[in-house]
C-alpha cells in the first residue's frame, strides 16, 4: 500500500514583478541539505538548534584567493584579520595559519590575540579608546599603534618619555573619497591639514618611530573608486614624508570595508550583480598607490584589514521551524527558533534562506519571525518559501561576519558553534551557553537571600 500523501492547503500565488530568468519564471527556491558534505539533519541531531556552522575550507579558500588577486597587482601585500568581525579562536587561528596578522580595536581583542600566541609586532592596534595600561603594554611589546586623535598622541609621548621606550606608530587618516556621509569620526583629517600636522610632530619626536599610514573609509563599500582615491591620498602623504623628513614608511594600510555578497535591505538587484569584485578593489588600490612614485626598494607594504568579504559566506545558521500562522492581513508567517539576538545582521541584509529538506513545488510570500517576545524580531520580511512544517529546518546563508561578535544573550541562550573541518570532520568551537555560564558573574547580596514572608 502506497504511503498517504501529506495534505497541502491550496495556495493562490501572487505574480512577482521584477527581473525574471530567460524562461519567464521567478527565482526558484533552492534546497540545502548539507554543508561541505555534512548532512544538516546530522548537525541538528548532534548539536541542537539553532546552530551556527562555519566552513574551514571556505575561509581558507577566500583568504588564499584574496592574497593571489592583490599580489598579482602589487608586490608587497599583508592581510590583517579584523578581530571584531569574528573573534572566535578557531576562526582567528585559521586566518593566522594562512599568514594573516591581527587588527584589533580594544585591549580585550589585543589580549585575545596575544593569548593565541601571535607576536605583538604582527598586531595593528586601532580604535579611539586605548587606556594608558593598554598603550604601555602595546609599546613595550612592539605592537603597531594607529593613533586616532591628538590626545592619544600626547598619551603615547608621555608614556615613552617616562618609560624610556620607543613606540611604533602610524596615524589613522580620514578623508573625502566621494562617499557620503563621510566617515570623519575616526582619525585625523586629510583635507584640513590635521593629519599632516600630526605627522610632523611624530617625525620630530625621537621616542616615536613612524611606521605607517592607515585609513578605513567606510563599511560595505559598493564603489572601488573610493579606494583608489584613498590610496592616492595616502601615497601623496607618504611621498611628502619622504621628501620633507626623509622618512620611509614600512606600510600603507587601506583598512577594510569590502562588501560581501549579502544583499542589503532596500537594494533591488542582488549583491552579486552590483558589488565590486575583489579584482576591482585590488585594481583600484594598486592604481592609487602607484601615484606615490615609490622606488622599488622603498615601496611600502600594502596592508588590508578585510573582514566580512572573507568570512561572510563561510558561515551558516541552521534554525528550526516552530510554527506557522496567518497574520491579520492573511499573510503567511513562519516562526523559527533563531531571533535577531543571534542574527544582528537581519537588520541590514536580506539573507538568503534555504529549506534543508525536500520541499513542495508551491511557494508563497512569507515573513520569518524569531522566537523573541519583541515585534522587531524579524529575520526576513518578504521571502518566497514552500509549505514548511514544525520541526523542519531552514538554513540562513552568509552569516559569518559580525553575528558571532554582536550577538546578545537576550531571552534565549546563545547556541553551539561548530566548524566543518577541511578533512570533513565537525568540531565544536564554542559551547552553547547554560544558565550557570550566564549567571556565574552575578552576585546576590546576602540580605536578598532571605525567604519571602
Amino acid at each position: 500500500m502506497s504511503e498517504k500523501k501529506k495534505y497541502e492547503r491550496p495556495v493562490v500565488t501572487k505574480l512577482q514583478s521584477g527581473i525574471m530568468n530567460k524562461f519567464g519564471s521567478g527565482p526558484a527556491v533552492s534546497v540545502l541539505e548539507s554543508i561541505d558534505g555534512v548532512p544538516i539533519k546530522d548537525l541538528h541531531a548532534k548539536y541542537g538548534s539553532p546552530l551556527f556552522v562555519l566552513s574551514e575550507n571556505t575561509i581558507r579558500s577566500n583568504q588564499r584567493n584574496a592574497y593571489r588577486i592583490f599580489k598579482n597587482r602589487y608586490p608587497k601585500v599583508q592581510f590583517a584579520w579584523s578581530y571584531k568581525t569574528n573573534y572566535l579562536n578557531a576562526v582567528c587561528s585559521v586566518f593566522h595559519q594562512e599568514g594573516s596578522w591581527a587588527e584589533v580595536v580594544s585591549e580585550f581583542e589585543y589580549d585575545k590575540e596575544r593569548k593565541l600566541g601571535i607576536p605583538a609586532e604582527q598586531i595593528l592596534f586601532n580604535g579611539p579608546d586605548k587606556s594608558a595600561a593598554a598603550l604601555t603594554k602595546a609599546i613595550s611589546e612592539g605592537a603597531k599603534i594607529h593613533i586616532d586623535h591628538f590626545d592619544e598622541l600626547y598619551s603615547i609621548t608621555g608614556i615613552c618619555e617616562r618609560s624610556q621606550l620607543k613606540a611604533h606608530v602610524a596615524i589613522r587618516v580620514n578623508m573625502d573619497v566621494g562617499v557620503y556621509p563621510q566617515w570623519d569620526r575616526f582619525g585625523l583629517n586629510y583635507e584640513n591639514g590635521e593629519a599632516w600636522q600630526a605627522l610632523k610632530r611624530i617625525a620630530a619626536n625621537k621616542r616615536l618611530r613612524l611606521v605607517g599610514l592607515h585609513t578605513h573609509i567606510g563599511t560595505y563599500m559598493m564603489t572601488a573608486e573610493a579606494y583608489r582615491i584613498a590610496a592616492t591620498k595616502l601615497a601623496t602623504l607618504a611621498k611628502s614624508l619622504r621628501d620633507e623628513f626623509d622618512v620611509t614608511l614600512d606600510y600603507i594600510d587601506v583598512g577594510g570595508g569590502f562588501a560581501s555578497h549579502n544583499t542589503l535591505i532596500g537594494q533591488y538587484l542582488p549583491a552579486e550583480e552590483v558589488v565590486p569584485s575583489m579584482e576591482q578593489y585590488a585594481d583600484a588600490i594598486a592604481s592609487g598607490l602607484k601615484q606615490g612614485s615609490f622606488k622599488h626598494d622603498e615601496m611600502p607594504m600594502l596592508i588590508l584589514e578585510t573582514g566580512r568579504a572573507l568570512i561572510d559566506d563561510a558561515g551558516f545558521l541552521i534554525s528550526k521551524v516552530i510554527a506557522n500562522k496567518r497574520l491579520s492581513t492573511g499573510r503567511r508567517a513562519i516562526i523559527v527558533d533563531a531571533g535577531v539576538n543571534l542574527m544582528f545582521t537581519s537588520f541590514w541584509y536580506k539573507h538568503k534562506i534555504s529549506p534543508a529538506q525536500p520541499i513542495s513545488a508551491h511557494a508563497e510570500d512569507a515573513v520569518i519571525y524569531g522566537p523573541l517576545c519583541m515585534n522587531i524580531d524579524v529575520i526576513r520580511d518578504g521571502i518566497l518559501l514552500p509549505t514548511l512544517n514544525p520541526g523542519d529546518s531552514l538554513v540562513l546563508h552568509r552569516v559569518g561576519a559580525y553575528n558571532m561578535t554582536q550577538w546578545m544573550q537576550f531571552i534565549t541562550l546563545r547556541p553551539n558553534v561548530v566548524m566543518v573541518m577541511s578533512d570533513g570532520t565537525v568540531e565544536l568551537i564554542r559551547k552553547a551557553e547554560t544558565l550557570e555560564s550566564v549567571s556565574e558573574n552575578e552576585v546576590l547580596p546576602e540580605q536578598l537571600r532571605a525567604k519571602r514572608t
